[in-house]
């Protein structure tokens, strides 16, 4: 989160991805760091024990939304 925060302060468009698992510590973060409105995209938990093409399939469809927000963020 800390490096999103700075990539964004610098006018670099970032976003934040992680497991839903880690939702509440997500926003738990960004409100105590005063980046309430960090882009952020959550895939299904557990990813560890996926396999390779669960995971292409996850990155797959997470892809447009990660590409319109470094494209165009809010």
């Amino acid at each position: 989160m800390h490096d999103i925060s700075d990539l964004e302060l610098r006018g670099i468009p970032g976003m934040f991805i992680a497991s839903e698992q880690f939702v509440d510590a997500a926003i738990a973060q960004s409100v105590s760091l005063g980046f309430a409105s960090v882009a952020r995209l959550f895939t299904p938990h557990p990813i560890q024990d996926r396999t390779d093409d669960e995971m292409v399939a996850y990155a797959d469809a997470a892809f447009d939304a990660i590409l319109a927000n470094i494209t165009h963020p809010a």
